[in-house]
């Protein structure tokens, strides 16, 4: 290993595991051997810190719950996974409940479908999928993001119907309500969903052939929602204290441009790595760009050879470096305004955005202190937490007793047996 790679690593390792509680004086390495974390001198992720950066559940087009791609991840040796459903945050709960029993660290994510628009004649309009990733609390301002989210979740609806009524035109007279129920009660149906539904009607043999011969781009099935601007979904995704990756983009007809208009509007990396290598022209263009560099399976579970699994990207650990060099610093802000937000308006619903995600466990009679105390670690380094504007918080929550229904109490003394949550005080 050379210098860089060693730094790298112990960085890397450092986050990842910060949730297993090891001694502040421990050392990377001590943390990763703990882990079962092996250096194979190469420092391909394969036999280290492995990171699944796209994965996709029931609560878009996946075949598996969340709670089963964790499960799944975890027996692949995954260690971060970003569950990166179409549209929806809706499973993160579900993943992180689910973490908790594997030791794996939960990126909650999520992959926007938008639209590039032309500017020109030599541009043309085309689909363009971004991949959002924020810290553990989640997205800053969820309400405006999740409201962004469902318009494009209704435009969804609408673009499947008329997938049906295009195979209906095309002598296919698939069902509406067949579509609707692989997708499963409340869930905005994909492209995935129509084909299964194809499939199952016995139009097509397989997947593979729904989508070549008719649901692909521009086929004679295929069809367009209300998809925003690329541009705006990037814009609102820094505005929220995301990270903004584009997704695959070798799928695009026309990277260049794209590529060059998503950067001015604030993108910061986007996918080079799959599971059979770099692709070195993408590479290339992320770096003529100024974007990181990384790449995940876009796993479903729908199974087959023609799928990658879960955790088989390998990304060399400094592009794991250079990934969390960028991401770390925006999700700590965003960490610190959610926290802050709380200490100056101690509300429930600031309360709510501190535990969107997950719960967290507060002795009885604790106050906001606690919360931040033990929240934190989980996320945050101490350098990162060491600092002045986390102190002056703490301070502030000092004072601001946590008796609100959202948080699990428990009684440290009898072996953190939950407690009925109290009502939050005035």
């Amino acid at each position: 290993m050379t210098t860089e790679q060693t730094l790298a690593f112990k960085s890397v390792s450092e986050w990842v595991f910060l949730d297993h509680h090891h001694p502040s004086s421990s050392s990377a390495s001590d943390s990763s051997s703990e882990c079962g974390v092996e250096d194979d001198g190469g420092f391909g992720v394969k036999k280290n810190v492995v990171f699944e950066l796209h994965s996709h559940s029931k609560f878009s087009d996946g075949f598996l719950s969340p709670s089963k791609v964790v499960e799944r991840a975890h027996g692949n040796g995954v260690k971060v996974l970003a569950l990166t459903d179409h549209d929806t945050m809706s499973g993160i709960p579900e993943a992180l409940e689910a973490a908790r029993k594997y030791g794996i660290k939960i990126i909650p994510g999520v992959e926007i479908s938008t639209i590039f628009s032309p500017r020109g004649d030599s541009e043309a309009e085309e689909p363009v999928h971004i991949l959002a990733y924020y810290s553990s609390c989640g997205p800053t301002r969820f309400e405006e993001l999740d409201k962004f989210l469902s318009n494009i979740r209704d435009g969804r609806f609408l673009r499947a119907k008329n997938m049906v009524l295009k195979l209906n035109k095309l002598k296919f007279p698939l069902k509406w309500e067949h579509v609707c129920r692989i997708a499963g009660n409340g869930i905005a149906p994909g492209r995935l969903h129509v084909a299964r539904a194809m499939v199952e009607a016995g139009y097509v043999e397989n997947l593979r052939q729904a989508f070549a011969r008719y649901l692909y781009d521009g086929g004679p099935a295929y069809s367009t929602g209300s998809e925003p601007l690329a541009e705006e979904a990037i814009k609102l995704i820094c505005h929220t204290g995301g990270v903004a990756v584009l997704a695959h983009p070798w799928a695009l007809k026309n990277p260049v441009p794209i590529i060059k208009r998503l950067k001015e509007a604030g993108l910061h990396g986007m996918e080079v790595y799959r599971s059979d290598g770099k692709l070195a022209v993408y590479g290339d263009l992320a770096d003529a760009y100024g974007l990181f560099k990384v790449g995940g399976s876009d796993y479903h579970g729908r199974g087959g050879r023609h799928e990658s699994e879960l955790g088989s990207v390998n990304l060399p650990v400094l592009v794991l470096h250079d990934f969390l060099k960028v991401a770390r610093p925006i999700w700590c802000d965003a960490i610190r305004e959610i926290f802050e937000n709380y200490a100056e308006e101690p509300s429930d619903s600031n309360l709510a955005e501190i535990m969107r995600f997950g719960r967290t466990q507060v002795s009885m009679g604790g106050c906001g202190k606690d919360l931040i105390d033990h929240c934190l670690p989980l996320w945050l380094t101490s350098e990162e937490m060491e600092n002045a504007e986390f102190e002056a918080i703490r301070l502030k929550l000092s004072n601001i007793p946590v008796n609100q229904g959202g948080i699990q109490l428990y009684r440290r003394e009898s072996g953190e047996i939950p407690c009925l949550p109290l009502i939050h005080g005035a």
